[in-house]
């Protein structure tokens, strides 16, 4: 596993197509393509138990609890196949994702990036206070607590254009990956995922994604996590499991909580654009009731 900065990999629409001579042909050919995506929010900081705000100002590590919230999330995923790893650079996302990835059996050739656009939503002067005081604060304002922005705090807005932004380079990179493995195998080789046909859930930690040649893993934040699942449901019309509610859907993602969503893009000449999103699962803990045993 290497760990790189997103600072050398700019967000240049198209810049990493460029790489690939003949990445628009066979764009048009594999129109195509399918992707998984793995959402994991973070291990426990002393902060998080403590019940306070840490936004982007505080750069807190993994309590011990939390570390051993990231060892079971890294067993539960470990014969998981990742292509990709994206991760905020605040340390208890890397160390979440570090710990993640040593567990896995296939990740000795996964470069883990370091993405600033992955970090946890700003709360401006709340960060460092109590929950209790961001909830006051917006009961004062006459809004909800999420969607109140405290001063020098990150709209929901701002936070969705950072989502948006590495979709967009997500999307991009999962297509040069396409290309590069359709010049070095047979085109029937390369799985895509039926537009109409939702993932198969059995419970299982490769629920979505068994079949599926590129996966990526991305370690995030709670708010964050939150404002990404509402874009891809609202805006892009993700399709969710039977029986899954609204209320569960937006439900806060507990410490090490396992988001999974499926997509299928279509590649042309004027780049990737996600065709179908389907939510395999949302903020699943199953890893976690190993540790409950424990206690």
């Amino acid at each position: 596993m290497t760990s790189l900065s997103c600072g050398t990999l700019p967000y240049e629409p198209g810049r990493a197509g460029r790489s690939f001579s003949s990445a628009a042909a066979v764009a048009s050919v594999f129109i195509m393509i399918a992707f998984g995506l793995t959402l994991v929010r973070h291990g426990e900081t002393q902060y998080n138990k403590d019940k306070l705000l840490q936004g982007q100002g505080i750069d807190t590590p993994l309590s011990e609890v939390g570390v051993r919230q990231a060892e079971a999330a890294g067993h539960y995923l470990r014969d998981i196949r990742f292509t990709n790893a994206f991760v905020s650079n605040l340390q208890r996302a890397v160390q979440t994702a570090e710990i993640i990835l040593r567990n896995n059996v296939h990740s000795s050739s996964v470069e883990m990036v370091l993405d600033p656009l992955l970090r946890e939503r700003g709360f401006g002067v709340a960060e460092g206070r109590p929950k209790e005081d961001l909830k006051n604060m917006a009961n004062a304002a006459g809004q909800s607590c999420r969607d109140f922005t405290p001063p020098g705090g990150e709209t929901l807005d701002q936070v969705r254009t950072r989502f948006q932004k590495f979709l967009k380079y997500l999307f991009q990179r999962i297509l040069d990956n396409h290309c590069h493995a359709a010049q070095h195998v047979c085109p029937s080789s390369i799985p895509t995922l039926p537009e109409s046909l939702p993932p198969v859930v059995a419970g299982l930690a490769d629920d979505g994604v068994a079949d599926l040649l590129f996966h990526t893993l991305v370690v995030s934040h709670g708010a964050y996590i939150r404002v990404a699942v509402h874009h891809l449901v609202e805006d892009l019309h993700c399709s969710l499991p039977v029986g899954l509610k609204m209320n569960q859907v937006y439900s806060p993602c507990p410490n090490t909580g396992i988001c999974r969503f499926t997509f299928t893009l279509d590649a042309d000449v004027s780049g990737p654009q996600p065709t179908a999103v389907h939510c395999v699962f949302i903020n699943r803990r199953d890893h976690l009731a190993i540790l409950k045993d424990l206690d």
